[in-house]
């Protein structure tokens, strides 16, 4: 069972309820030959598709052309143009492979009649194995122990509190928040604790679509603080390339989850940012990689 919603910080007003409905498409069902789907696009403070939404209603259309006892455990995904945020996108599902085990889908969500984002999905009928799973870094303080953001809503940074007040999830970061100052001592590293403002519904394809969501969250930061940026930086100029993300175990994104990011590497005008997501127990949900343009004047 998920947190009641009063357990939950108070959202504004259909945050979640926003994020839930850009997560349920309109158009075709499994097992039909057309599959077609469309999804709302959440507003956003700088006119721009937020690319977790994009990654999130990918996944959500692979799945509906799929069986129901076989789930996402993997997807690579392009970002190829920005997406507006004023328009609805249009989905197209190619049922690429179905095997005894596993299923292919490639998604490519459309604008305009142009591709702003292709995708290929794996999913798998689940069944027992090797398990081992790179365990949670020791001595993280636990979200009771880590202060809500705050910089995000301060006044005078109003960038930063659109985007605080329009998003569906809560994050306490771990070390110094980046929206208006940068860190004070630059790591390649960053962590955060995250969940939805309040209950999701019991469906387990749902959560995984909203860890999708969610994995596009705060994994930039670990380039920025590397370099001593901040959010508000001057000129600073970043944009998703590709992600992946591997869903490992089921969990409720409604419950703490523990994000660990770090950048192995930044050159050339891009910088790579690697990620993992923990219940608080310690159980690895997903691993998560994301290549980003970052440019400073």
């Amino acid at each position: 069972m998920g947190p009641a919603a009063d357990e939950l910080e108070s959202p504004t007003p259909d945050a979640v309820g926003r994020l839930l409905d850009t997560l349920e498409l309109q158009g075709g069902a499994a097992r039909t030959t057309e599959d077609i789907f469309v999804g709302r696009s959440e507003p956003m403070p700088h006119g721009r598709v937020f690319g977790g939404q994009v990654l999130g209603q990918a996944v959500v259309a692979a799945g509906r052309t799929v069986d129901e006892d076989r789930v996402v455990h993997s997807m690579h995904g392009y970002f190829l143009r920005p997406g507006d945020a004023s328009q609805d996108i249009t989905f197209a599902v190619d049922r690429i492979h179905d095997g005894r085990s596993f299923s292919a889908r490639r998604t490519q969500a459309f604008q305009d009649g142009v591709p702003i984002f292709s995708m290929i999905a794996s999913f798998q009928n689940e069944g027992a194995g090797f398990e081992h799973a790179a365990p949670m870094p020791p001595d993280v303080p636990g979200p009771d122990d880590v202060a809500p953001d705050e910089n995000a809503s301060a006044p005078g940074n109003p960038f930063s509190r659109a985007m605080r007040d329009a998003r569906p999830v809560e994050i306490r970061h771990v070390l110094p928040e980046l929206y208006a100052d940068p860190d004070p001592r630059p790591r390649p590293e960053n962590a955060a604790w995250i969940r939805a403002r309040r209950r999701f519904p019991d469906d387990p394809a749902l959560h995984r679509a909203a860890i999708a969501y969610i994995s596009d969250i705060t994994i930039q930061e670990s380039i920025l603080r590397a370099h001593g940026v901040a959010w508000s930086s001057p000129g600073l100029k970043l944009a998703s390339l590709d992600s992946v993300v591997w869903w490992h175990r089921a969990a409720r994104v409604d419950e703490w989850m523990l994000y660990v990011q770090e950048s192995p590497s930044a050159g050339g005008g891009r910088g790579l940012a690697t990620g993992r997501l923990y219940t608080p127990d310690g159980t690895l949900i997903a691993s998560v990689a994301q290549e980003v343009v970052v440019r400073m004047p």
